[in-house]
C-alpha cells in the first residue's frame, strides 16, 4: 500500500478528533445544561448504533429509541430520585421487546450505557470538573499506553476470541500508566481506584467489541469520519463512568 494510501484518512481523522476535542472540552468545562445535553445526545447515538448493529432487520426502530434515550437521560436528571432508574431502564425493555434476536444483549448493554451517561451526568454535577478530567485521564492513558506497549513488546493475547488484537503486556501497561495518573492526583487509594477504572474501561472495550465480531461488523457506524461510531470511540469511557458510578454509589469516591 503507498504511503498516501496508508495515511490517505489522516486529515479526516485529525479533523474530526479536533472537534471532538473541542466540543468535549468545553462541555465539561461548562458542565450543567450543557454537559447533560452533550451526555444525552451522545447516549442517544449509542443506543441507536446498537440498535442498528443488533437489529439491521428493524433499523426503523433506531432513531425512536435514539430520542428515547435522550429524552430519558435528559428527563432522569429532572425528576426525584427514586423515579430515576425506572427512566433510565425504559429504552433498554422497549428496545429489548422490539427486537426479533439479541434481546438479552441488546437489554444488558443498553442498560448498561444508560447508567454509564447517567453516572457521567452526575460525576460532573455532584463531584466537579476535577474528577471527570481525572476519569477521562486514566482512559486516555490507559488505552495509549496499552496500544504502543502491546505493539513494542507483544506476547500473549488477553482475550483473543474478543479482541485479538489486544495483549497481556498492552494490558498491563495500560494499568500502570492509569496509575500514574492516578498519582498524579492523589494518594494510594486513587492510584488503585485508577487501575481499577482503567480495568472497567477495558472491559467496556471488549464488550462493544464483543457485540461487534456477533454482528459481524467492523465499526458502529459511520457517524464520526474518519473514526467509526461513537460506541467506537467511547466504549471504553462508559465502562470506566460506569464503575465510578457503581463505587462511588456504594462506598463513596476516595
Amino acid at each position: 500500500m503507498s504511503g498516501s494510501g496508508k495515511w490517505g484518512d489522516l486529515p479526516t481523522r485529525i479533523a474530526s478528533a479536533a472537534v471532538m476535542i473541542v466540543v468535549g472540552v468545553a462541555a465539561v468545562w461548562i458542565g450543567g445544561l450543557w454537559f447533560t445535553l452533550l451526555v444525552a445526545l451522545i447516549g442517544g447515538g449509542m443506543i441507536w448504533e446498537l440498535c442498528r448493529m443488533l437489529g439491521p432487520d428493524r433499523e426503523q426502530l433506531a432513531v425512536p429509541m435514539g430520542l428515547l434515550t435522550t429524552a430519558a437521560l435528559w428527563g432522569a436528571t429532572l425528576i426525584p430520585s427514586e423515579a430515576v432508574l425506572p427512566v433510565l431502564i425504559a429504552p433498554a425493555l422497549v428496545g429489548a421487546t422490539q427486537l426479533h434476536k439479541d434481546r438479552l444483549i441488546y437489554g444488558a448493554y443498553a442498560a448498561g450505557l444508560m447508567l454509564a451517561c447517567y453516572g457521567l451526568i452526575g460525576l460532573r454535577a455532584e463531584h466537579g470538573l476535577m474528577w471527570v478530567v481525572w476519569m477521562v485521564a486514566v482512559v486516555i492513558a490507559s488505552d495509549v499506553a496499552g496500544y504502543f506497549v502491546g505493539r513494542i513488546v507483544g506476547g500473549p493475547k488477553f482475550w483473543p476470541k474478543v479482541s485479538p488484537k489486544k495483549t497481556w503486556s498492552g494490558t498491563v501497561g495500560g494499568w500502570v500508566a492509569a496509575g500514574a495518573v492516578g498519582a498524579a492526583f492523589g494518594g494510594l487509594p486513587l492510584v488503585l481506584m485508577s487501575i481499577a477504572t482503567a480495568f472497567a474501561g477495558q472491559m467496556g472495550d471488549a464488550a462493544e467489541s464483543a457485540i461487534k465480531r456477533h454482528a459481524g461488523i467492523k465499526d458502529s457506524s459511520n457517524l464520526i469520519p474518519g473514526h467509526g461510531g461513537l460506541l467506537d470511540r467511547f466504549d471504553a469511557m462508559m465502562g470506566a463512568a460506569l464503575f465510578v458510578m457503581i463505587v462511588g454509589s456504594a462506598v463513596g469516591l476516595p
